[in-house]
């Protein structure tokens, strides 16, 4: 179950690396979960994410990093359910607008994460 952890993590890496070298792909995620009801689909994966994580943590190394990943993927998939589609597309909408070096940042953030999800695994 561990090697599932792992393989996230390394997903986590590879999307930050793709973010990093082309921030313009981000603002299309965005725009492609925007649409219809698909930001539900995001909350379900997180959901999933959750369970996986929550499960493999006594097989990984550093478990406490694993279970804290886990509740975040919980609380992030819940979030998307209680503040509805509405909300969801305008803070999208915000996103979208900032700067190519702010969502560099956010590609930087996703790569230290899949980074210490691997390190943790």
């Amino acid at each position: 179950m561990d090697t599932v952890v792992k393989i996230v993590g390394v997903v986590f890496v590879v999307i930050g690396i793709i973010y990093l070298i082309k921030p313009g792909v981000i603002k299309s995620l965005m725009e492609f979960f925007k649409q219809g009801k698909r930001l539900y689909f995001a909350g379900l994966i997180r959901f999933a994410l959750a369970i996986v994580f929550l499960l493999a943590a006594r097989e990984c190394d550093i478990t406490w990093v694993i279970v804290v990943f886990g509740i975040l993927f919980i609380i992030s998939g819940l979030l998307i359910f209680i503040l509805g589609l509405e909300r969801l597309r305008s803070m999208i909408d915000w996103w979208q607008k900032q700067s190519l070096l702010l969502l560099r940042v956010i590609a930087l953030i996703t790569l230290a994460l899949g980074a210490i999800i691997l390190y943790s695994a």
